[in-house]
This record gives structure tokens, sequence and C-alpha cells, in this order.
């Protein structure tokens, strides 16, 4: 579906408030982790506000596309997605890894069933995704809708990811979309220093995937790429989004030692602060 400059302001405004929801779930958590979510909430936006085929008033609607997250670390940017696109109230996203909350520091379905999965373990989404996909295709609904699986660039070192890839690859399975933060940082400092990735478009094709590449800030792209992996037929699609960790907060931009860790209180106001100024 064509993206309106209207359009665009809209989803940047909405991804504006996303990353403000973030930053003060975290602060209230107290843990948690920043630079993945921030960078991700422009590709959440998108499709939690103009991609997805679900209905937040009935989100075990049978026809709805599945979104598995593989890296269940991220959630605050999923869990903020969903609330401000109505699947619970706003305010329960201060409960975030609260004793007894919904919402866990990784997605746990039997807590939160509007979540596909449970995760946590990295690389396991994919292979989840592809189970899914192999059920479709056996029962005939593999051409109504679509199955997109976030993942992180990190755990693209995990071997069960790739056995995931052979397998979809091998049996053609074209209402997978993987989706790749591909933001360049784990952990332990940047990807390419702890374990490269590159070649990595190579690597995917090599396993039959259509392969894309695109930034995970423009949404005008971001649909046009999305569009274009619906419209593949002959095979599973990876979309390779580059992305900002921590995008939105100068501070905490770029810089892996980000990845795991929450704002103190002070870091969130100043962040906040930022953010609120960004205001359209």
């Amino acid at each position: 579906m064509f993206l309106t400059e209207e359009k665009i302001i809209e989803l940047e405004k909405t991804a504006n408030n996303i990353r403000i929801s973030i930053i003060e779930m975290l602060v209230k958590a107290g843990s948690g982790h920043t630079a993945g979510p921030l960078g991700m909430a422009d590709v959440f936006t998108l499709f939690y506000f103009h991609i997805l085929h679900q209905d937040p008033k009935n989100p075990s609607w049978p026809e709805r596309d599945r979104v598995v997250l593989s890296n269940g670390h991220i959630c605050p940017v999923l869990y903020a997605a969903m609330a401000h696109a109505g699947y619970f109230p706003v305010e329960e996203l201060m409960t975030l890894r609260k004793f007894g909350s919904r919402l866990q520091g990784h997605p746990h379905r039997e807590y939160l069933p509007y979540v596909e999965t449970s995760s946590g373990p990295l690389g396991s989404g994919l292979s989840q995704a592809v189970g899914m996909a192999l059920a479709d295709k056996i029962d005939g609904k593999d051409k109504s809708r679509f199955i997109y699986c976030f993942m992180s660039d990190g755990e693209l070192d995990e071997g069960n990811t790739w056995e995931a890839v052979m397998l979809a690859g091998k049996n053609k399975l074209r209402n997978v979309i993987a989706i790749i933060d591909r933001n360049n940082i784990q952990i332990d400092g940047f990807t390419e220093d702890t374990m490269p990735l590159e070649p990595l478009q190579s690597k995917w094709r090599a396993f039959n995937w259509h392969v894309i590449e695109v930034s995970g800030h423009d949404f005008q792209s971001l649909n046009e790429v999305v569009e274009e992996a619906q419209a593949t037929y002959e095979k599973p699609t990876v979309i390779i989004a580059h992305t900002i960790p921590g995008k939105g907060v100068k501070e905490f931009e770029r810089d892996f030692r980000w990845h795991g860790k929450p704002p103190t209180k002070a870091e969130g106001d100043m962040a906040l602060k930022e953010l609120r100024d960004n205001r359209f």
C-alpha cells in the first residue's frame, strides 16, 4: 500500500512516541535493553501501523499475519508498538519486568497471548517461523498471509539460525519474510570484531533466499521492500535493515555499551527531553 507524505509524517510521530515509551519503560524497570529497541522503533511502527494484517481487538483472528520476535531482548519496542496500536493499555507498559507483569524481560506467550511465541534464546525465532510456514504450506494458507520474523544480526552467530535458513530455502517458503536488525553491535562489541558476518547478502543468497538491503529509518523505502518481498513467490525473503542502535538519542547512538543496559533516571530525563523536543 502506497505511503502518502501525510502518512509518513504520522508514522514519524508515532515512532517518536514509541521511543518515548521505551525510555519511560526502561527507567521505570531499572533493567532492560536500550539500543536495539530504539533502533527498531521505525521498523515496528511501519509494521504495526501500516503493514500487518492483524486486529488488536481480535488478536486471535485465525487469518492474521504472524510476528515472530527472535531477538526477544528488544521486546520493549514490541510492547510499545502493540500498546500504541491498541492491543493493551499504554499505561501497562510501566509494568515492564515487574513481578507478576505480563510484560516480561523477554516475551512470554503464556503471560501475554497477544505474542505468537516466547523468545529469549537467540537463534530460535527463524526456526519457529519456518515451522509455522511449513504448516501453512501443508494447509494451503501460504498465499493468504505472511510470517514476519524479526532478528538481530548478532544472533546470526548461532548455528540453529542457518539450519532454518537452509530448510526455508529448500522448501521455497515464500510467505516467510525475515527482517534483520543490522545495527552492527552485540553485547561484547561490534559484530565484525566479535564474529564477522560479511558478506551477509551472499550467505543468504547461497541458501536460496531473495535478499534486499534497506535503511531501517526510511519509511518509504522500507514499505517498498516489504511490498517487493510480498511479491516474491519463488523463495523466502530476507530484508537486511540497516539501523542506528540507540536511534533518536544522540548520547546512545552507535554505542554498543547501550546494547544491554537501561538509562538511569538522569539519563532517561535527558533522553526524554531530546525526544520530546523532536515532536512535530
